[in-house]
């Protein structure tokens, strides 16, 4: 294989093979995860990207691609949790058990909400990253998208912070059955730790986080892999009101020593637009076209590339940002006024063009 590390033999425009895993049903049940896969797809119709990428519907992840990392008593909770069961449960006389039950595996109404289909949910995202890997292992595409992934805080035993299985380390893992090297990139507003755990003792993952200082007891600079991934795991924790100069600032001359000295054959980056400024949570102050300049600068290197999502909690954030970094991934630009068409909050499904009249919808998000 050749050197992975070495810059793209032609301009950061050439054209890339793109394929973009979306799948219309995802999230069925949780409004909050619905509207935000469907609104960015139709966003990126409304630019006609979905021209430009393969569109692909995700496979179902199995039981067994699931418990490659996470634990078979959790999975198998997952799957047989309902809302009904929970019903059920509290009218019970182990009511008392089941309360113990959900907490252990850190299930509850606001983070980690139980829900119909909330199983057929959590195949489907994660099997969006194991397919998007898939296609990058065969050779099948360039950069590989799924925007419903990027769950990088879902430990091997319980939920945490919207996710209930860990994509990132599923898509990472199957990416490591044809690549020596994976070099993780995160750039959401809180550490990736369960990603940086799952990994500190390789030296096959290099994990590389752009987050929020003290957000977390996590991601400090100290942290930096145990045994065999000692110093394979790279930490910047960050201030509030982090603007677009500071963190380009910042991440292009780490990011380019990582490329040097570490010299992956794959790379995903978790584009998390909860470190946008405006979101519900995040008190960083990036707009999306600063955002974007992790992707494209690590598109330049025109090494095998998976796109994630990871969680926005204000949606015109989430839309606009993954709408834009699609642009990037893909090689255009959009230079009409985007922010006036992200105010939009929902598109007609069959989307529309520069010149169209798009119909506002108001959502209550």
């Amino acid at each position: 294989m050749e050197n992975a590390a070495s810059l793209a033999s032609g301009p950061d425009g050439k054209k890339r093979r793109v394929s973009y895993f979306y799948e219309p049903s995802i999230g069925e049940g949780n409004q909050r995860v619905s509207k935000q896969i469907s609104t960015t797809h139709n966003l990126i119709r409304s630019y006609r990207l979905h021209n430009d990428m393969e569109v692909i519907s995700p496979r179902l992840a199995k039981h067994s691609d699931l418990i490659q990392f996470h634990s078979p008593e959790y999975i198998s909770f997952l799957r047989s949790v309902t809302p009904e069961y929970i019903d059920m449960a509290n009218k019970s006389v182990n009511v008392a058990h089941t309360i113990t039950t959900l907490e252990l595996f850190n299930l509850d109404e606001s983070d980690t909400p139980i829900f119909p289909g909330l199983i057929d949910y959590c195949r489907l995202y994660a099997g969006g990253s194991i397919s998007a890997a898939d296609k990058l292992n065969r050779r099948e595409a360039d950069i590989a998208i799924n925007w419903s992934g990027g769950m990088h805080r879902a430990q091997r035993e319980k939920a945490c912070d919207f996710g209930y299985v860990n994509d990132v380390v599923l898509g990472i893992l199957e990416l490591l059955k044809v690549f020596k090297r994976v070099l993780y990139i995160d750039i959401g507003y809180y550490h990736g730790d369960a990603v940086q755990d799952a990994f500190e003792k390789t030296d096959r993952v290099m994990t590389l986080s752009f987050h929020k200082r003290g957000a977390q007891r996590s991601g400090y600079i100290s942290d930096c892999g145990v045994e065999k991934g000692e110093y394979y795991s790279l930490n910047a924790p960050l201030m509030d009101g982090l603007d677009d100069a500071s963190f380009v600032n910042l991440l292009v001359p780490v990011i380019h020593k990582a490329m040097e000295v570490y010299q992956p054959e794959a790379i995903v980056l978790q584009c998390g637009p909860d470190s946008l400024a405006g979101d519900a949570l995040g008190t960083f102050n990036l707009t999306a076209k600063g955002h974007a300049t992790c992707l494209r600068y690590i598109r330049s290197f025109n090494v095998p590339l998976m796109l994630l999502g990871g969680q926005g909690h204000t949606l015109e954030n989430v839309a606009r940002c993954w709408c834009y970094e699609t642009t990037v991934a893909v090689g255009k630009e959009i230079d009409d006024n985007f922010d006036l068409n992200v105010s939009v909050a929902c598109y007609a499904p069959g989307g529309r063009g520069h010149g169209d009249e798009i119909k506002s919808t108001y959502i209550d998000w």
